[in-house]
């Protein structure tokens, strides 16, 4: 398989291009100058992309790579490939479920606390020796808050399984009801924020999901409330979001992902109310391998004729 060409949309991962070098002929898209000319060069050679969170394969990757059999995502969420033109190009897509569930969920629980109980802010106060001064000020306990959760995939359950173990009640709102769990369901996204007091956000990203939590859903949550984002960034209408922080009509957040990374609103650098991180759900070095195999798995089980180890389409 060492002369198939598999084009890496951008840095990822140094196990899984290292292997993928060994493998394949990798061409580093990221460190090519002028990319069309480079498309134009390597049109029938390139066989599969391998794309992630932050890039994947477009339209217009798609068109100009007319030998292109495979998309490959280092992610388990679909946004950035276009699958109704994979579809149409009979081009097979695979991403990474599963491997990465408990780390994103776990990930989800730390913010909720870091948020509720201030913990990025009492570590500034003991390093910059205020404690010396005086004691911290009191937080707010997470055991028993109604925890209300956007998408209840593999990743929304692993987060409710987790807060149940904090007494929490769940509720959760999704595109149909799912009648085998015995959490309560909300038809809409403002119900479910009006009636609870932390909303995690864990769905898919659709055009149907875009700005899911708008002004309305963030009024619904309150002064008290509490948004967990460790879906995808647009997920929320993110100028709302920063004016409602800022104004403390919410009572603060815990994002892992923004509207366009890796660009994040300064407004919110200055805040106490908001823990910030740079999209890390999954990252860890265990899970980050796993993944890893799981692309390299799909590629060649596609180049052997083999079935695809976790197909999309």
């Amino acid at each position: 398989m060492e002369s198939i060409g598999v084009l890496m949309a951008c840095p990822m991962n140094p196990y899984l291009e290292q292997e993928l070098d060994k493998r394949f002929t990798l061409h580093r898209f990221w460190k090519v100058p002028e990319k069309s000319t480079f498309l134009s060069t390597h049109s029938n050679s390139i066989r599969a992309v391998v794309g992630n969170a932050f890039a994947g394969a477009d339209a217009q990757l798609i068109e100009a790579l007319p030998k292109l059999e495979i998309v490959a995502s280092f992610s388990v969420g679909l946004d950035k490939i276009d699958l109704a033109k994979c579809k149409e190009k009979g081009i097979r897509v695979t991403n990474t479920p599963d491997v990465l569930t408990e780390d994103v969920a776990d990930l989800a629980i730390g913010l909720i606390l870091a948020v509720l109980r201030n913990l990025c802010e009492c570590d500034r106060y003991v390093r910059s020796g205020k404690w010396k001064k005086g004691s911290y000020m009191l937080t707010t306990k997470f055991t028993g808050k109604r925890v209300g959760i956007i998408g209840l995939g593999r990743i929304g359950m692993a987060i409710a399984k987790r807060a149940e173990a904090f007494s929490c009640p769940i509720s959760y709102h999704s595109r149909t009801e799912k009648p085998e769990t015995k959490y309560k369901y909300y038809p809409s996204v403002v119900e479910l924020a009006a009636n609870c007091d932390i909303l995690v956000i864990a769905c898919s990203l659709t055009e149907e999901t875009r700005h899911i939590v708008n002004r309305k859903v963030i009024d619904a949550l309150g002064a008290e409330g509490v948004l967990i984002n460790i879906g995808r960034g647009p997920h929320v209408d993110e100028p709302e979001l920063v004016s409602a922080l800022v104004e403390r009509r919410i009572g603060g957040a815990g994002l892992d992902v923004f509207e366009h990374e890796p660009e994040v609103p300064e407004e919110l650098f200055g805040l106490d109310n908001v823990v910030l991180l740079p999209h890390v759900g999954s990252g860890t070095v265990e899970t980050r391998k796993d993944m890893a195999d799981l692309v390299l798995g799909n590629l060649e089980a596609h180049f052997l004729k083999k079935p695809l180890l976790t197909p999309v389409i």
